[in-house]
Order: structure tokens, then C-alpha cells, then sequence
């Protein structure tokens, strides 16, 4: 999925400022123009996972034309960050782990003391993690 940002110019005493126009608070910034663009797919993929974490639908993208003629952003840069969504997928997917068996055993007591499956349960302490 590929997303428009909106770029702020920048100069030696302020940084390159950020909006994602079709992501509600999704900002960013950069010291250089480069870094801004690679900070933005960054807070792109962060406010993406939230969304799904959250059980949100993920907005789909609005053609730049369409953001450029908002007087809000006359005289910013406009670039295109494309983003991977199966990275931010939560289709599971099979795994083989190995762990010493004092450790899984306390990981399948904690699970059940939890009512969680051993996956679930990690799954779980990771995304606190």
C-alpha cells in the first residue's frame, strides 16, 4: 500500500515536519528530507499496527491530487511511502522455537494459571513487550 505524505520544507534550524494526510495524527519529521521520508514510513507502520491492534480498519490511501488541493499543505513536498501490510498481518504462522524445559514449563504454567494456550501466552507477553 502506498501512502502520500505531506513534508514541511525545513532549513539549518528547523527539521523537515511530517503529515500522512489519510492517517488521522500520524506525524513525523527528519532533520534532512531523506530521513523525514524514512521517519514517515516508520510512523506510518507504527499508527498501522495500532489501528490493527486495536482491531481498527486500515484507511486506504487517497491520491496526492486530492491532498494537494488542501490549502492546509500549499507549499509542502509531497512524496509516496509504501508500506508491506503482510509485515503487519495477523494471519498466524507456524514457528519452531527451542527453549530449555525449566523455561517451558513455566511458560505453560503461567499460560494455563492465564487460560491461555503456550502460543497465545507468548503471543501475548511479546505485544506487552
Amino acid at each position: 500500500m502506498k501512502y502520500p505524505i505531506a513534508i514541511e520544507p525545513g532549513d539549518a534550524g528547523h527539521a523537515f515536519g511530517v503529515a500522512v494526510p489519510d492517517l488521522p495524527g500520524c506525524f513525523s519529521a527528519g532533520d534532512t528530507l531523506d530521513e523525514a521520508i524514512d521517519n514517515a514510513k516508520e510512523a506510518i507502520e507504527l499508527w498501522l499496527e495500532t489501528v490493527i491492534d486495536d482491531g481498527g480498519a486500515v484507511p486506504e490511501p487517497r491520491p496526492i491530487t486530492e491532498h494537494q488541493a488542501n490549502p492546509e499543505f500549499a507549499g509542502w513536498i509531497w512524496a509516496v511511502v509504501g508500506v508491506d501490510l503482510a509485515q503487519l498481518s495477523d494471519k498466524a504462522e507456524r514457528i519452531n522455537i527451542t527453549l530449555p524445559a525449566r523455561v517451558l514449563r513455566r511458560i505453560d504454567a503461567a499460560a494455563k494459571s492465564a487460560g491461555e494456550s503456550r502460543s497465545g501466552f507468548i503471543a501475548h507477553l511479546a505485544l506487552r513487550a
